[in-house]
């Protein structure tokens, strides 16, 4: 008895010997993961769309080099790949989006990805052909607005920050027409397809129309809005990275080559208010 006792002993002294080196194993294992999907420090793949973002960071690309971080760039012609690539592991960070649509993105996709510096506001605003003052609008006066949810509910949010309407609490950032609860001018707001507002501007008192539909038709955002986005606005461009790089020495070398004076007088000579850096 007292023998097989000993043997007993000696089974359950090796499996807790053994289930320790397990733990023991399987931390170290978490500890290389963890090292093994750390950004270099010397090198980037960078995802971005075909245009303006293209061209900003290219301008990012030189500014990198010396400080001695080599960025290779890869230009997507849509916006839902650059975040697939992203989460894959295909690109080390993207600059393209704004925080609401990488919002939607993570929920949509069960993705992990997080904003880590801003970069550009493509400032929407209000037009008017024949008022120079929203002020001066009309009680009851017709406001253009965007039929696409995203860019209906950003164009009542610039009007909400303006002081000319009040949405429900919390609906800032996915408001509808059905959320406003105070329109002190009663504004008559016509859902439009956001590509044909500038052709429909005549017709109406003023619109909200996004900055490329605007400077297709002529317009100069800084110029001729009667009401323009602030940098603060929650649709500012952001550079994006997994969230297990977030503390990574290089990404932070990353947003302040972005975030560098060259490249915000480069943005400002080349797009001339069509693109606003926003990290002030």
């Amino acid at each position: 008895m007292k023998k097989l006792s000993f043997i007993l002993s000696i089974i359950l002294l090796v499996g807790i010997l053994a289930a320790c080196g397990d733990k023991n194993e399987s931390s170290n294992d978490k500890e290389k993961e963890s090292e093994s999907n750390a950004l270099s420090e010397e090198k980037l793949v960078i995802g971005t769309t075909a245009g303006p973002q293209e061209q900003i960071m290219e301008k990012v690309v030189e500014v990198a080099a010396e400080e001695g971080l080599e960025i290779e760039l890869k230009v997507f012609s849509d916006y839902i790949l650059p975040n697939t690539a992203l989460a894959e592991g295909d690109l080390d960070a993207n600059s393209y989006q704004h925080k609401p649509f990488l919002d939607q993105f993570n929920e949509d996709h069960d993705t992990d990805l997080s904003v880590v510096g801003k970069t550009i506001l493509n400032p929407m605003g209000v037009y008017s052909e024949e008022y120079d003052n929203f002020d001066d609008l009309p009680d009851g006066a017709k406001i253009g607005l965007p039929n696409d949810p995203t860019n209906g509910s950003r164009a009542l949010y610039i009007l909400e920050k303006a002081g000319y309407i009040t949405l429900k609490e919390g609906k800032d950032e996915n408001a509808s027409i059905m959320d406003i609860e105070d329109n002190p001018k009663n504004l008559d707001f016509i859902e439009l397809e956001a590509a044909q507002i500038p052709k429909q501007l005549s017709e109406l008192d003023a619109a909200a129309i996004n900055t490329n539909f605007a400077i297709e038709a002529g317009l100069v955002p800084t110029e001729d809005a009667i009401i323009l986005e602030s940098t603060d606005s929650p649709y500012v461009n952001y550079l994006v990275v997994r969230t297990e790089n977030i503390e990574d020495p290089v990404v932070e070398k990353l947003v302040k080559a972005y975030q560098n004076d060259e490249v915000k007088a480069f943005i400002e000579e080349e797009f001339k208010g069509s693109m606003i850096p926003s990290w002030d």
